[in-house]
């Protein structure tokens, strides 16, 4: 396997949950590692968005991928494309759970036989209605 790191230098802060967060990203690389069966390419890039005010951060593989008619139920609760036994079909599920309630969001762009991307987004500060003053 042939990780490749792309971070940007000077990310601008994100707040949140730092456990909740690496739950999040630890999810995204373990999938693209069994997506891979141990071959390919995991990379994962970093860059802040001063115009939008937000941090991007990407994961991507060269693993099998998925059918464009499943992308939009790959956050549902208990769905998989892993053989039975392999998961619970549970981990993107929390993954999206986790990112909407830190304000993100997560687009995936996947083709199959070529791999698959997420990309989460985070602002970088949060809004003055939810500052609590």
């Amino acid at each position: 396997m042939n990780p490749v790191r792309e971070w940007q230098q000077d990310l601008s802060p994100v707040e949140g949950d730092r456990s909740e967060l690496q739950q999040v990203f630890m999810n995204l690389i373990v999938n693209a590692v069994q997506s891979m069966a141990e071959k390919g390419t995991i990379r994962i890039g970093t860059r802040s968005d001063a115009s939008t005010d937000q941090v991007e951060v990407s994961v991507a593989d060269t693993g099998r991928g998925i059918p464009r008619e499943l992308v939009d139920r790959i956050f549902d609760p208990f769905f998989t494309t892993k053989a039975s036994g392999q998961g619970t079909g549970l981990g993107l599920s929390i993954a999206y759970g986790i990112i909407t309630k830190h304000g993100g969001t997560i687009a995936v762009e996947s083709e199959l036989g070529e791999g698959i991307r997420f990309t989460v987004r985070f602002p970088t500060r949060l809004d003055p209605s939810e500052a609590g003053g």
